[in-house]
Order: C-alpha cells, then sequence, then structure tokens
C-alpha cells in the first residue's frame, strides 16, 4: 500500500450534505478530497428530488387541465410523457452525467477522487479508485462521512435478474408504461404511482400493510387513498410479494394475504398474481454504512441503527456523520442542515471562525409532492403519546375555508396540529391540500422556534389564504 497522503479534511461521499461542505471548506483554504464512486449532488439531483418533482410537475398541470371543465370551460388535452423524459435529461442531470457539479468542487480548489471509501483508521481513509488502483488519505482535521443510502430490495423469489424498477430507473423512462405495479406506499411510491397515473398508466399498489405513508398522521393516509380511489389507482392492502416472474415484457406478481380477493386458497391464504409492464420496487432505502468499516476508527456499529453522534454530529473526535445514513431523516434538506453544522464546527476548531451551535431534530419538517401535498413537521399525535406528553389537538378541513371553497376543485385537504400543554407550545403538524407543503412553512416556525400557542392565536392571518385554516385549528384544541 502506498503512503498515505496528509490532507486537512476527507469527505466520504459527495451527496448534498457532503458537497456543501467539501466545497464550503476548500473554498476557506483547507485541502480537501471529496471521495464519491458515483455522481458528485447524489440521489437528489440525478434520481430523486429534482427529476421526480418534474415529473410530479408535469403531472400536476395535465390534472390541472382536465378541471377546466368545472371551472373555466372546455379543454382538449393529449399528455405526452416525452416532453418531461426530455426535460429531466437535459435540464436536471445532463443525462446523469455529474461533469458540472464536479468541476463546482474542483473550482473551489477541492480535489475530487473518483472510487470507494472506506476507513482504515482514525481519520484515515483508503480508496478503490475507480480505475483499479488505491490510494489513502490521512486527514489532519476531520474526515465527514456522508455515505447516503440506497433502494431497499426485499428477498423475493424470482425478483433478482428482472428488469424491475427502483427510483432511479423509473425517473430514466422515456415513456409512461402502459400498466404498473407498486410495492410500497411510502412518499417514492405514492409520488411515481400518482405521476405515472396522470401519464395514463394503470396503476396497481400493493401494501404489506393497511395504510399509506405510515409515518404520517393516519388522516393524511386516509385522504391520499381517496383522492388515488378517484384518479383510478388500485390499492391492495395487506398482501405480501411471494414471487416475481418477468416475460414477454411482463411482470408477474404472486401475491398472498387474508384478503387478496381473487384467486385461490391455500391452507386458509388467499392468493392471487398481479400482471403490470412494469414493477416499481418502492419499500424504502437501506443506509450505505457497512462499506465506511467504522470499527477501523474505532468507532461501534451494531449492523442496523445508525451509531450515535454528539451536537455536532461527530462519531469520535474528527469523525463526522451526516445525511441520511446519519438517521435523522432521510432528507436534503436534514444532510444540508447537518452539513452546514459540520462545515462551521471544523471552521470553528481550526481556523477560529464563529461556530453555528448544535444540531436540532425537534422541528425536521418533511413534504410529500403528491396531489395534494403532505406536509409534516415534528412529533405526529402518536409519537407524542408515546412520549408521555399532555397534549391537545386541533384539526380543520382546508375545504371548509374560504380559500378551499374558492379553489372548489382539488381542495381536499386539512390542518392538524399537536400541543404540548406543559409548554403551551405546539411540537407537531401536518399541513396536507393545495400548497400544503408552502402552508407548512409557517408551522414548521412555530414549531421550531417553540412560539406560544397564545401568540399564534392572536397573529393576523391574510385573508383568504389556504394558511388561514391555521387558526381554525389553533381555534379547536381539544
Amino acid at each position: 500500500m502506498a503512503a498515505a497522503e496528509a490532507v486537512d479534511v476527507v469527505v466520504l461521499g459527495m451527496g448534498p450534505g457532503g458537497e456543501a461542505v467539501a466545497g464550503e471548506l476548500a473554498a476557506a483554504g483547507l485541502s480537501v478530497v471529496g471521495v464519491e464512486s458515483r455522481l458528485v449532488g447524489g440521489e437528489c439531483p440525478y434520481y430523486g428530488c429534482v427529476p421526480s418533482k418534474m415529473m410530479i410537475r408535469a403531472g400536476n398541470v395535465v390534472a390541472e387541465a382536465l378541471r377546466v371543465p368545472g371551472l373555466a370551460g372546455a379543454v382538449q388535452l393529449t399528455p405526452d410523457f416525452s416532453i418531461v423524459a426530455g426535460r429531466i435529461r437535459s435540464e436536471a442531470t445532463d443525462n446523469w452525467d455529474d461533469s458540472v457539479a464536479a468541476k463546482r468542487f474542483t473550482d473551489k480548489g477541492g480535489h475530487l477522487v473518483r472510487g470507494t471509501g472506506r476507513l482504515t483508521g482514525p481519520r484515515e481513509v483508503t480508496v478503490s479508485t475507480s480505475d483499479g488502483g488505491e490510494l489513502t488519505f490521512r486527514a489532519r482535521l476531520a474526515v465527514v462521512l456522508n455515505p447516503g443510502t440506497n433502494p431497499t430490495v426485499p428477498d423475493i423469489p424470482g425478483l433478482a435478474g428482472t428488469p424491475f424498477w427502483t427510483n432511479r430507473e423509473a425517473v430514466k423512462a422515456e415513456s409512461a408504461p402502459k400498466s404498473l405495479a407498486v410495492l410500497g406506499g411510502g412518499p417514492i411510491a405514492v409520488e411515481l404511482a400518482q405521476a405515472f397515473t396522470r401519464f395514463g398508466t394503470k396503476v396497481t399498489m400493493v401494501l404489506r400493510g393497511s395504510s399509506l405513508l405510515t409515518r404520517e398522521e393516519p388522516e393524511a393516509g386516509e385522504l391520499l387513498a381517496r383522492v388515488f380511489r378517484s384518479e383510478g389507482i388500485k390499492i391492495m392492502r395487506t398482501r405480501d410479494v411471494t414471487g416475481v416472474m418477468h416475460s414477454r415484457d411482463r411482470f408477474r406478481v404472486k401475491l398472498s394475504g387474508p384478503a387478496a380477493g381473487t384467486g385461490t386458497r391455500t391452507g386458509g391464504v388467499a392468493v392471487s398474481q398481479l400482471s403490470a409492464e412494469k414493477f416499481l420496487v418502492a419499500t424504502g432505502r437501506t443506509p450505505a454504512l457497512a462499506p465506511l468499516n467504522l470499527v477501523a476508527a474505532g468507532i461501534k456499529w451494531d449492523g442496523k441503527v445508525a451509531p450515535a453522534v454528539d451536537s455536532q454530529m461527530q462519531l469520535s473526535d474528527g469523525v463526522y456523520l451526516i445525511g441520511d445514513a446519519a438517521g435523522a431523516g432521510a432528507f436534503t434538506h436534514m444532510s444540508m442542515y447537518q452539513g452546514n453544522i459540520v462545515a462551521g464546527h471544523i471552521l470553528a476548531r481550526h481556523m477560529k471562525q464563529p461556530d453555528r451551535g448544535a444540531t436540532e431534530s425537534h422541528a425536521v419538517p418533511n413534504v410529500t409532492f403528491t396531489d395534494p401535498e403532505i406536509g409534516a413537521v415534528g412529533l405526529t399525535e402518536k409519537q407524542a403519546r408515546d412520549a408521555g406528553l399532555s397534549i391537545r389537538v386541533g384539526y380543520t378541513e382546508v375545504d371548509a375555508s374560504t380559500r378551499g371553497w374558492i379553489h372548489k376543485s382539488d381542495n381536499q385537504g386539512f390542518i392538524k396540529i399537536i400541543e404540548d400543554t406543559k409548554t403551551g407550545v405546539l411540537v407537531g403538524a401536518t399541513s396536507a391540500g393545495p400548497a400544503g407543503g408552502e402552508v407548512l412553512s409557517a408551522l414548521a416556525l412555530a414549531v421550531h422556534a417553540r412560539i406560544p400557542v397564545s401568540t399564534l392565536t392572536t397573529m393576523i392571518y391574510a385573508y383568504p389564504t389556504f394558511h388561514r385554516s391555521i387558526p381554525e385549528a389553533l381555534a379547536k384544541l381539544k
């Protein structure tokens, strides 16, 4: 093995947070090595947030056009998925070429190494490079780990070797399939299911449980299920996929469950088969922690739960973990937030710049970009009760508001807020409806800043707006 090269900082994984940390530290004059085996920028700009939202935006335009007859006249529409597919290639991903992002980093003085890195000692990283070589770097100041996650692929007989989709293949589609089976009911599953439906795809969703969006308030999943039924999306609940076959450009998905509908029965369990042109597996994400070899840096890890970090995201002195794999929320904005704290901590320790404080996770916001949008922040009602809090809950329907009534078509939604009665502040909220993610911003601020409910009730809310449903929910706290 070649002698280790001394540098100031090594950033292992150049997803959104890693790229931000590496770029800022390099621009500050530190010698920074960024290690990436795939695309600089990570999942979000190439396979996640950006291309999927382009699909959703296009699908929403189609849906909005179809609402014209109830509001403004008549319309003729021919949806064309090739337009959004072209936009994803030309505007979002440069046809999955990260040259621009890589240059953005190197122009700041950073050194980009293409390959897969692992810890080989405290603050030491060895990289198996893409050309078959090996490089070792010893960081004087810090190693920042940003390994991200990969799509979780369940061990289903017959699945391996078939051309099934994860989110990565789905956003590369050049046309909308005639039919699509979706395994999963989380954010990726529901966003892509609705987007393809609006371009004419017949979508069937297969859930292991009974609800969509199980990590959100139950009202959110119920709302989305009603909307999906109205759009022709079929939802098959409490099913297990027991086998997959692919032939003649079609998938045949074998299902079992207590209510599998038509089909045969084996030992009291109903068995059925679902046929579709494409099969999307959207069953969550798996943190890419195992290849990091954490033990080499003296870091204990049970192989399952993300290892504990301190308030500056340190696993040990000078070794930081940020992003999806850190376990505080698999969102781009969390990775960027954590990266900002880490960069500030490194600069404060070694370049006498002002510290940026410690991370806080009591007000993590997220938005599922379906139509209607589902935005949430902080604790759900169940989480608050499980934590032993004494709470009051406020709930109101968005379509009952003046703005919802004016909006008429596509006005389904609700505001739900959770108050900790001991402190008199909101500890959680959900904003579902048209522009639900934008309305969430006021609630996210209230939860983050711990603004007293008494203050929120005396604010002036513009009329007639969707966010004016917030004081209606406050008035119904009980």
